[in-house]
Parts: structure tokens; C-alpha cells; sequence
């Protein structure tokens, strides 16, 4: 008797701590907060950055705002006046120029698309050399990546000027990634989210809206841009680094030897009142004063001159109207919905108008007998706020629910991506014969409410592709 009931006390402290974990709340990760910006900014060349940097240091020093590069090239193409590299190499040497300035600026997250330097002012050249679509769908990935609430890229116009056909370029992908990072039914292979830990293809990335974008002008006259959005000026002192904006600038740019060599060596050579009297210099000056944002558009509202923050907040304004077609996300009610292809189906045939096409009665898929099927799952969030659910699933004899049943602690985001694994029976192929499709319905509900179900046909095949 007392052997048994040692063995007894022994199992249940043994099993006790599984039991636990069992029934423990698991947590679902949001994204990475290390990556996360205020600010993207797209610039085709290594030294286009300087157009806009006497801005960026107000908002990174005295706003404490957070601050990415994206450039569009390497500048391979581009001239060097230091040395006498070229081509790739000449790219090479202007990217280390590129991220030295970034540095002495303060930004730490810099990439570069994959453009290809194209000298013409002609901005199709532009698009053509680059390579368009990967190159937006890349600047997408980023905004996503990053989640900006501002976007700021050369002008896509023609003005007399310098007028480079890659800083017009710079300004259409900013505007084309501004309207469809935000919608589901774009690059939504980078949105496909709670795969398995190696999964090799898919970002699980989120969709994600800025709310303002702005550009900055490649013109000989600044002037006549006066009033088009907000001015700030470069020779006011900075609070925290008790320079003046434009010096602050002026010291990143110093990195660009392959473009300004003679320039460079000749302010290094000036003391600091002749530097700031040349600064001051309308016909010397390297920036405008003030230095004016030409406004694209919000979708926060506002007007044209207000601060580049105004009316911008923590949560992303997803729900907007994005590039003339108003998001299905409904962020204010909670919901939980199928994801994935279906879920991309039906955003996709929505937003091209095709909604008359025959669907399935009931979402549908045939799998190999004996593998593993997964349902994606999306649940959206009432106003983005963290959230606790529950979730149920209903499967036929002989199928077991690997992952993805339980209780889920939400981050506080738009939409929280889920995975529900099932592993289906092997059977013979006699049997399959005879098969019929089977159902599988998951429930969710959140505090005691129901937030929905969603249920899949599903037809075990001898063989298929791969889910």
C-alpha cells in the first residue's frame, strides 16, 4: 500500500508542472519594436539625404523621433571627382560615404533598393532601369517593416533644375507604397503571418498606413514652393545640441568626398563665423531658408502647412481611404475571419471590382492524406487594443489539433494573425476512394463573447501539392 501510494505522489509531482504548462496562457509576440520609425525617408543617391536632413536633426534631437534612410541606388553611375573609381566600385565607395553620414546624423537603420543609377532626366528611363515592380514591392516591405506615420521622398515633378529622372523615381515609389502598404491585397505574400518557426518564403509582416507624405523639391528656385506645405528654418539653434540645424546637417554631409571633394576641403579650411556667413549667403548656401516640406497628402486630415506631426498618433489609421478604395478592415469591432489565400481572395476580388466571380459555398482545399493542414487565421481587434480570446476547434475522428487551440493574450495591434495546425489520419488508397469531405469548424470568443467561427472543406487526397 505504501509503495503504491508513493508511486501515486511521485506521478503527480512529475505530471503537475505539464499540467500546468498545459493550461497556461500563451502569449503571441507583436512586432519588433527595435525596427519601428517615425519617419522613412527615400532618396535616390548617397548625398540626396543632405536635401532634407537640417529637418530630420530637428525631429531626431528635439522631437526624439525616430529616423530610417531608404536609398534607391548605390550611385554607381554617378561622377567621382575624389578618386578614381568607378562603376561598382565608384557604388561601393558612395554607400560607405552614404551610411558615415547616417551616422554622424544619428540613424542607424539605413537599406538601399536595388535601382540602378540611370543618368537622365527622363523618369520612365528611371522606372524602366530600376526594375518598377520589385523596387515597390521592396520599398512596400519596408514601410511595413518599419511602420512609419510619415513618408518623406524627392518631388515627383519636372522643374527646372537638376532635375534627376531617379529623385523623380524616388517620389512615384514613395507615393505608390504610401497608397498600398496599408492594403491587404497588395504584396500579400509579405502579410501571410503565424507560420512555422523556419518558414523560409513568408514575412508575417502587417499591413500598415502612414498617415502624411511629404517630398522635397529638386528645383534652382525653392522659393516658388513657398506656402505648399511646412517651413522650418536651418539657422535656428538647436535646444538639445546648441547648434544651428544647418550645421548639425552640414557635418554629415562632410562624408561625401566622391561628389564634393573641392567644396568640402573648402569649408573644412573656414573658421566658424565664415562658415556661418556662407550658410547665410542665399547664392552660397546649401539649403533654403526656410526649408519648406511640399505636402502630398494625409489621411488624418489637416491642413497643408501644419506641423508634420499634427494630427498624427499611435495608432495606425488603417480603415482610411487608400489610393481611391476604402480598406474591409474594421478595426473599431472585433473580429475573426479565415486568413490567408482565402482571406486574400476575397480583399483581392473586392478591390478589382471581380466580386461577380463564382466562389466556393464554403472556403475549400484538398490535401495529401497524412500530412499536416494548416487554417490561417486573422482576428481584428476592437480599436486596436491588446486583447485576451479563446479559441475551439471541431475536427472528425481520427484527426488530431496539433497547435493553435487555447487561450491567446493579443498584442495590441489592427489584426493579430493566428495558425491552427491539424494533423489528418493517413489512409489507404482503397479508402480514399470512398472519401467524403470533411468539416472543420474554429470558434473564438473573447471575454465570455463570441467573436465568430469559420469553418473549412476539406477533401484527403492520395496526393497533392503542398499546402
Amino acid at each position: 500500500m505504501n509503495r503504491t501510494l508513493t508511486f501515486i505522489a511521485g506521478f503527480v509531482v512529475i505530471a503537475f508542472p505539464y499540467l500546468l504548462c498545459a493550461q497556461s496562457r500563451m502569449t503571441v509576440r507583436g512586432a519588433d519594436d527595435r525596427i519601428k520609425a517615425d519617419i522613412l525617408v527615400v532618396v535616390a543617391h548617397p548625398d540626396d539625404e543632405a536635401a532634407v536632413t537640417p529637418y530630420l536633426v530637428r525631429a531626431m534631437y528635439d522631437l526624439h523621433k525616430r529616423v530610417v534612410i531608404v536609398y534607391g541606388t548605390h550611385g554607381g553611375s554617378g561622377g567621382n571627382s575624389y578618386g578614381k573609381e568607378r562603376a561598382g566600385a565608384l557604388a561601393d565607395i558612395r554607400e560607405i560615404e552614404a551610411r558615415e553620414a547616417c551616422a554622424r546624423l544619428g540613424v542607424k537603420n539605413v537599406w538601399f533598393l536595388d535601382g540602378k543609377d540611370t543618368a537622365s532626366q527622363n523618369v520612365l528611363n528611371s522606372l524602366a532601369h530600376w526594375g518598377h515592380g520589385e523596387n515597390l514591392e521592396r520599398l512596400v516591405q519596408l514601410i511595413r517593416l518599419t511602420r512609419p506615420e510619415i513618408v518623406i521622398a524627392s518631388m515627383p515633378g519636372f522643374f527646372i533644375g537638376e532635375n534627376h529622372g531617379d529623385h523623380q523615381t524616388t517620389g512615384v515609389l514613395a507615393t505608390e507604397a504610401f497608397d498600398l502598404a496599408g492594403n491587404p491585397a497588395a504584396f500579400p505574400e509579405q502579410l501571410a503571418g503565424a507560420s512555422p518557426q523556419r518558414e523560409v518564403y513568408l514575412e508575417n509582416l502587417g499591413a500598415w498606413q502612414p498617415s502624411k507624405l511629404y517630398f522635397y523639391p529638386d528645383a534652382n528656385d525653392d522659393k516658388q514652393f513657398a506656402g505648399t506645405g511646412p517651413a522650418y528654418s536651418v539657422l535656428e539653434v538647436s535646444p538639445s545640441q546648441k547648434k544651428p540645424y544647418w550645421r548639425l546637417a552640414l557635418d554629415a554631409a562632410m562624408t561625401h568626398l566622391t561628389q564634393y571633394p573641392e567644396d568640402i576641403d573648402r569649408i573644412l579650411k573656414l573658421s566658424d563665423p565664415e562658415i556661418e556667413k556662407m550658410m547665410q549667403d542665399p547664392d552660397q548656401g546649401w539649403w533654403t531658408e526656410p526649408e519648406t516640406l511640399i505636402f502630398g497628402k494625409s489621411v488624418v486630415g489637416g491642413k497643408s502647412t501644419d506641423d508634420v506631426f499634427a494630427n498624427v498618433t499611435a495608432q495606425n489609421p488603417l480603415g482610411a481611404k487608400l489610393g481611391g478604395q476604402e480598406s474591409r478592415w474594421e478595426p473599431e469591432q472585433a473580429r475573426f475571419v479565415l486568413g490567408g489565400p482565402w482571406g486574400f481572395y476575397e480583399e483581392f476580388l473586392r478591390v478589382h471590382g471581380l466580386t461577380n466571380l463564382p466562389e466556393a459555398k464554403v472556403p475549400e482545399i484538398g490535401i495529401k492524406a497524412g500530412t499536416q493542414l494548416y487554417i490561417p487565421l486573422v482576428i481584428r481587434h476592437e480599436a486596436g487594443e491588446a486583447m485576451r480570446i479563446k479559441t475551439q476547434v471541431e475536427v472528425p475522428a481520427g484527426w488530431k489539433v496539433a497547435s493553435g487551440q487555447g487561450e491567446f493574450a493579443l498584442p495590441a495591434e489592427v489584426s493579430t494573425d493566428l495558425r491552427v495546425e491539424i494533423d489528418t489520419p493517413a489512409i489507404s488508397a482503397d479508402e480514399l476512394k470512398k472519401a467524403e469531405p470533411q468539416f472543420i469548424t474554429v470558434r473564438a470568443e473573447s471575454g465570455g463573447k463570441f467573436l465568430g467561427e469559420v469553418k473549412l472543406q476539406v477533401m484527403l487526397r492520395h496526393t497533392a501539392l503542398p499546402q
